[in-house]
């Protein structure tokens, strides 16, 4: 009791003090970083809106040109488009000058004189954003999946034994992927162009939130179960970025993989890992944080403290070291270039399964954009990859 009376020396009270201060500064250092990792958990496995990535600097009516700030996306040779607030989706062509600042690009769409462009736009490499424009015979369908009716495609094509089932990526809808129909419908193959939960067309789940591949994979289950009733016998999944992963995910979980022939992925998502590191360092968010990010969703309960869900079993994920469980013919098409998607783990899958995995790589195409840069080549690539497994109908 006398020492808790005692006064404290000068230089006992500046020393407390001084620990004292330094327990707040780390509490709240903790504290930030706790709220850093959390919001990165969270961005990771929730869906997101377009980003305008791109500024409309001008739109020449009488020559059909627009002209759009300068990013490694805009200046890409090819055929492309852009989400405009004003005139919805435009289409873009070639490349017909820039300088260090800017792009000026052929005008595929009209723009009437009355329409005011806002100023940002979204780049995008779907081109077709209606499936009218492909000038095929197509079915508006419906298919049941665990979270309800899911909306899709089918463009009917061949004897029709022979079907593929398109997987769009994170962030954008079954539009991305009507590229390929018409290469599938030319090989007399059927494509069925899918939904799934939390794209924004299909129910979203409980949650609301990405499963990053381990949860969309029972909708892609379904749409298989909804083609083998409509006479599909042999399957090949198609899949782009996230969508890569989801198809992943089904061939080696789908009750129903027997009916699967082989897997066709475009600047697929073979490791989550490495597509988390990159984007990390893009933002600038310190290793540890982004480490401890994954560490919160691999959890179902810091995940849920975090906001981000159930979470995420990254290693159930990593088809990497799950190579051994693939058992189809893989077609890889990914830019080492890609700016999104490192192509590290489809160039580790291409090692691990060699006899399984045929891998085309470019270098200047960015991510999922090859079809656009290089039609032919791309095009080219699933034509013989569909012919050398006797799935080309017309060969």
């Amino acid at each position: 009791m006398k020492l808790l009376r005692r006064a404290a020396s000068p230089a006992a009270a500046s020393a407390l003090v001084s620990v004292l201060g330094l327990g707040v500064l780390f509490t709240s250092v903790a504290a930030a970083v706790g709220v850093r990792i959390a919001s990165v958990a969270r961005r990771v496995v929730t869906p997101a809106p377009r980003v305008a990535d791109v500024e409309v600097l001008a739109v020449d009516r009488g020559a059909q040109t627009i002209t759009l700030s300068r990013t490694p996306d805009t200046q890409l040779p090819g055929r492309y488009g852009v989400f405009t607030n004003g005139a919805g989706y435009v289409k873009l062509g070639a490349v017909l000058s820039q300088d260090a600042s800017s792009v000026t690009r052929k005008l595929l769409s009209h723009i009437d004189a009355g329409t005011r462009l806002g100023p940002h736009a979204s780049f995008s490499g779907w081109y077709f954003d209606e499936p009218d424009q492909l000038h095929l015979p197509f079915t508006h369908e419906i298919v049941e999946t665990p979270v309800g009716p899911s909306p899709a495609w089918l463009f009917p094509s061949g004897r029709g034994d022979v079907w593929a089932i398109l997987v769009h990526g994170r962030g954008t809808t079954r539009a991305e992927t009507l590229r390929a129909v018409p290469p599938l419908h030319a090989a007399g193959v059927s494509a069925l162009v899918v939904s799934y939960r939390n794209d924004g067309e299909a129910p979203a789940s409980r949650s609301g939130l990405y499963g990053l591949g381990a949860t969309e994979w029972r909708d892609i289950d379904a749409a298989m179960t909804w083609a083998r009733e409509r006479g599909a016998e042999r399957i090949v999944l198609m899949g782009w970025s996230m969508g890569g992963a989801i198809v992943l995910q089904t061939a080696v979980n789908s009750p129903g993989r027997d009916a699967i022939v082989g897997l066709m992925l475009d600047s697929p998502v073979v490791d989550w890992r490495i597509v988390l590191d990159y984007h990390a360092r893009e933002l600038g968010v310190p290793d540890f944080a982004a480490r401890a990010a994954m560490g919160t969703l691999s959890k179902p309960w810091t995940a849920r403290a975090a906001g981000a869900g159930r979470g995420v079993r990254f290693d159930d994920l990593d088809m990497v070291a799950r190579a051994g469980e693939l058992t189809v013919p893989i077609l890889i098409l990914h830019s080492d270039d890609d700016g999104f998607v490192p192509s590290d783990a489809s160039h580790a899958l291409a090692r691990a399964r060699p006899d399984l995995v045929t891998m085309e790589t470019f270098t200047v195409a960015r991510h999922t954009k090859l079809w656009n840069y290089d039609e032919g080549r791309w095009t080219g690539a699933i034509r013989a990859w569909l012919t050398a497994r006797g799935l080309n109908a017309q060969a």
